[in-house]
This record gives C-alpha cells, sequence and structure tokens, in this order.
C-alpha cells in the first residue's frame, strides 16, 4: 500500500476493504500512514455509493480514528469526524520565519493551527518546507476569517512528503472548532486557498465535526504488478 501511495504520488490515497456491515478503511501519504484524511474519506464514500453499493445512502468505515460515517445529502456527501482539541502556545521564531509572516495566534493539536490576521495573508504565505518539517505537529494549517466564506485554510504537510493539500478535511477538523467559538456560530462555509480549491460545508458538534462536500469521478484505472 505504501508503495502504491508513493506511486500514485497524491496527497493520500485510500484503501478500503469490505468486512461484514463496515468497511475498512486506510490512508497513505507518500510519506507513510496518517490516522485521519477527509479527502480521501470522501473520494472513498463517492466510489462506494455509485459503483459498490449504488442503492446505499450511507457507509461506515473503520479507521485508525475510529468509526467515521458518510451519508448522501442531496448533491453533498457528509462526513462526520473527530474534533481535535486545540491549546495556544507560544510564537515562536521558527514558526514566523516558516510561514513568512507573525501570526496572531498559534494552536497545537495533532496538527498545528496559525491564525494570520487577513484572508489575503493566507493567500500570499510562501511556506518553508524545511522548516515546517521541523516544527511540531504532522501537518500545518494557516487560516484566517473569511470574507466572502466564514474562514480560508491552507495546509501544508511536509512531514508526509505532501507539500501542500488541496483540500484537507483533517484540517478542518481544527480550524472549525476554531471558528466556530471565535464566529459564535455552528454552521460554517470554509473554503482551502490551494491551487485548486475547494468550499466545504462544515457543523460543529463539539466532539464531532461535520463536513459535507461535493466529489466527482475523476480517472478509472488498473494497477499491474509483476510477479516476482
Amino acid at each position: 500500500m505504501q508503495k502504491i501511495a508513493i506511486e500514485n504520488n497524491l496527497s493520500e490515497t485510500a484503501f478500503v476493504v469490505k468486512e461484514g456491515d463496515l468497511y475498512r478503511l486506510r490512508w497513505f501519504t507518500p510519506g507513510g500512514e496518517i490516522e485521519l484524511c477527509g479527502h480521501a474519506t470522501l473520494a472513498t464514500a463517492y466510489i462506494i455509493m455509485r459503483f459498490v453499493e449504488p442503492a446505499c445512502e450511507q457507509v461506515q468505515f473503520v479507521t485508525l480514528s475510529g468509526i467515521l460515517t458518510v451519508s448522501k445529502n442531496q448533491d453533498l456527501l457528509t462526513m462526520d469526524f473527530p474534533s481535535f482539541s486545540l491549546s495556544p502556545i507560544d510564537i515562536s521564531d521558527e514558526i514566523t520565519q516558516a510561514i513568512g509572516v507573525k501570526p496572531l495566534k498559534v494552536y497545537m493539536g495533532a496538527d498545528m493551527v496559525c491564525v494570520l490576521e487577513n484572508e489575503e495573508q493566507v493567500r500570499q504565505v510562501v511556506p518553508n518546507q524545511d522548516i515546517i518539517r521541523n516544527l511540531d505537529g504532522v501537518c500545518l494549517h494557516i487560516t484566517a476569517k473569511g470574507t466572502t466564506y466564514d474562514c480560508v485554510t491552507r495546509s501544508f504537510a511536509p512531514k508526509c512528503n505532501v507539500a501542500e493539500d488541496p483540500v484537507c478535511g483533517r484540517g478542518h477538523c481544527h480550524v472549525i472548532p476554531l471558528w466556530a467559538s471565535e464566529l459564535g456560530k455552528k454552521t460554517l462555509v470554509a473554503y482551502q486557498a490551494s491551487a485548486r480549491g475547494g468550499v466545504l460545508h462544515c457543523r460543529y458538534e463539539g466532539e464531532r465535526t461535520i463536513l459535507s462536500g461535493n466529489a466527482v469521478l475523476f480517472s478509472e484505472a488498473q494497477i499491474y504488478v509483476e510477479d516476482c
């Protein structure tokens, strides 16, 4: 699985197998296995509901983050994920050097979250991947209050050999609890300001973060393995 993920060279590659009424799901980045991934979960649920079990309205996955449920919601797929708890940490020189701007606040969960002054700062950041690789946390997320959207975020994961994640569900399980508290609202529309970009419809429910998004079929392929 790790070799396939390296060959694909995408942020994550998902692997799934049916186990009774559930599916066991694992995610691999080019740099190793991770315990939570939104983008690949959305894609996996889409494939199951479209090709494997077309009549299915809901699918449950057994993962390193527990049982994850994905449900059809009109044109969207809705994922029920765990929320990450955040604790404030000091703003070090290394953090400022990593993103080229001093954040207003920095928090640590499983990943590091830097809150910037405005959306434009988030969009303009040129990350120093070498410095980020040496910071605490699996990933680094930079985020700010949005203008069109409630919040705007970018996500970097050089420890996983991923320079920038195009749309990061894991990251929004960090930033949605933060912005729900800051903005005093439980339902938010978020934007991932990567080169590809993506809109996430989010709801904060304490220990759970609900993320909804669209999925489309990009390609179909077959992997060939030579016998050794």
